[in-house]
């Protein structure tokens, strides 16, 4: 009933940390199916690609942009045989983003699927591997604003010619698109005037830090100002810069 890929696929989930239930939640197989595959199947040459990082063929855009999604709304887990699962956490009341999520990953890991989780108001964007690890040396235990971040010179020199991907991926997680408005009263009659602005907010000092810096790089004002919770907000408001965020990256959808 079901072929060899799909078969390998439900196993990777669970090898990856997910336990029967959630593999047949988000592939519609049954427990009893899934607990008998894993048992007689072994990794295939799909579950052990060669590394795409050694191997230089790692996608400049798509990788930037889901890099920003893994530093804001992303984590890896270690699973059995040592796979490992890398998940993005995306709301659903965007869609577009889901399916942005989804189709990045599948650019950066080609030869593995990519699987969709459901969670009250979210859904985890899955895809599992031995060599996430080293796509996002970042990885680690415990949150990440307790332990630093920072890229490693591979990436950097990705990020440098890919920017605005990045903080496409980092304003789609951690970052949002508003309007913020006014009225004023002129000649008598009352106007309501509208202001668009960015907003990102992190509590990682070293993830805020790599965004503001490549804000930097492509000539974007911002202000930070750091809430009482300790999260750092930046603001993007001066009109030319929005100007260039909606150019390159616009709100979620």
């Amino acid at each position: 009933m079901y072929d060899q890929v799909t078969r390998e696929h439900a196993v990777a989930l669970h090898r990856s940390g997910l336990t029967f239930s959630e593999v047949s939640r988000s592939t519609g197989i049954s427990r009893f199916a899934i607990r008998e595959w894993t048992a007689r199947i072994t990794p295939s040459p799909r579950m052990t690609a060669e590394c795409p990082v050694k191997g230089g063929k790692v996608p400049r855009a798509d990788y930037a942009y889901l890099l920003g999604l893994y530093l804001g709304d992303g984590c890896i887990s270690e699973g059995r045989r040592g796979v490992h699962a890398l998940r993005i956490a995306c709301g659903n009341v965007w869609p577009g983003l889901i399916e942005e999520c989804a189709r990045a990953i599948a650019s950066v890991m080609p030869y593995n699927s990519v699987s969709r989780v459901q969670a009250p108001g979210c859904t985890s964007v899955v895809s599992t591997s031995k060599h996430w690890p080293c796509l996002f040396p970042q990885h680690g235990p415990g949150p990440k604003h307790l332990r630093r971040i920072a890229l490693a010179p591979w990436q950097q020199r990705i990020m440098d010619t890919r920017p605005w991907e990045l903080l496409r991926g980092l304003i789609h997680s951690d970052g949002c698109r508003i309007i913020n408005w006014t009225t004023r009263t002129v000649g008598g009659e009352t106007r309501r005037y509208e202001y668009p602005r960015y907003f990102f907010t992190n509590t990682s000092t070293d993830i805020v830090r790599i965004f503001t810096d490549t804000l930097d790089a492509v000539g974007v004002h911002w202000k930070a100002v750091k809430r009482p919770s300790g999260a750092v907000n930046v603001s993007i408001a001066r009109r030319d810069s929005v100007a260039l965020m909606d150019e390159h990256i616009g709100p979620k959808y």
